[in-house]
């Protein structure tokens, strides 16, 4: 066995990979087959989250991510078409940045049009003072700023909203982000192409109707929540309810009474 590791630990992950069918011992292919995923994501700048932030209370969406765990230092992609959605992903993007800074930490928001209403970050838990606005002309100037804030090791979090970014651009922001762990949330609104980035996750964030006895939209938010892609991980999709208690799931049966209940109403 140590013949074996010894010759494979010069070679290529995937080389490594098909030693793994010379070692008879379940325990020790279960070692190696650990030591093989360590070193991919290593080769693919995947980090474990600080310890205080790891534990954002997702619940099933943190298994789809390697380790079952939100990768912060990281980018995140988020993309919308209508209006409705666009204003459902800023609504979560705020949730999740609550859940990310906690009770400290701070958080810079780019933008050519503003979407954030600074008001609503108490419903969140998030004091506005806590959040910097910028507000620029041109998306090309929101890129530079997004990239040099996440330069920045003092923010906890960098928003920014742009529609156009190309695969070389999301790759700087990514080697930003390795130096600095602050984490990035890109929302794309109404973009050309869903074209590949060097993103950990792309998100597709949908609203659902609030659960009210009787004026459906004035309860908790509500969201659709789509893992289109997740590097090294597991796309799926969940319906979740953000309520005082944090990030709340739905099961399908709830959800589909609920809409027949409307209609019958």
């Amino acid at each position: 066995m140590t013949l074996i590791l010894y010759k494979c630990s010069n070679h290529k992950p995937m080389e490594r990979a098909k030693a793994i069918a010379t070692i008879g011992s379940p325990s020790n292919k279960s070692g190696l087959i650990q030591q093989l995923q360590e070193e991919v994501f290593a080769l693919q700048r995947f980090r474990k989250p600080k310890s205080e932030v790891s534990d954002l209370g997702l619940g099933p969406i943190a298994k789809a991510f390697p380790e079952s765990t939100f990768p912060t230092g990281a980018v995140h992609e988020f993309i919308s078409y209508q209006t409705p959605n666009a204003a459902a992903t800023s609504g979560f993007m705020i949730a999740l940045a609550g859940r990310l800074m906690q009770q400290h930490g701070s958080c810079l928001w780019i933008s050519t049009r503003r979407t954030l209403y600074p008001p609503s970050l108490k419903q969140y838990g998030i004091d506005a003072a806590r959040v910097i606005c910028i507000d620029l002309a041109k998306q090309k100037d929101v890129l530079w700023a997004v990239e040099e804030a996440l330069k920045c090791q003092s923010l906890t979090l960098v928003i920014g909203e742009l529609s156009e970014i190309s695969f070389n651009d999301s790759r700087r922001l990514q080697l930003a982000v390795e130096q600095s762990n602050v984490t990035g949330l890109l929302h794309r609104y109404n973009p050309r192409s869903e074209n590949t980035l060097a993103c950990a996750a792309r998100w597709k964030i949908a609203s659902l109707a609030s659960d009210h006895p009787t004026l459906p939209g004035v309860g908790f938010s509500r969201w659709h929540v789509e893992l289109s892609k997740v590097r090294n991980g597991r796309p799926s999709a969940w319906d979740i309810e953000w309520s005082k208690q944090g990030f709340q799931h739905l099961s399908p049966q709830e959800v589909a009474t609920e809409i027949q209940t409307r209609k019958t109403a």
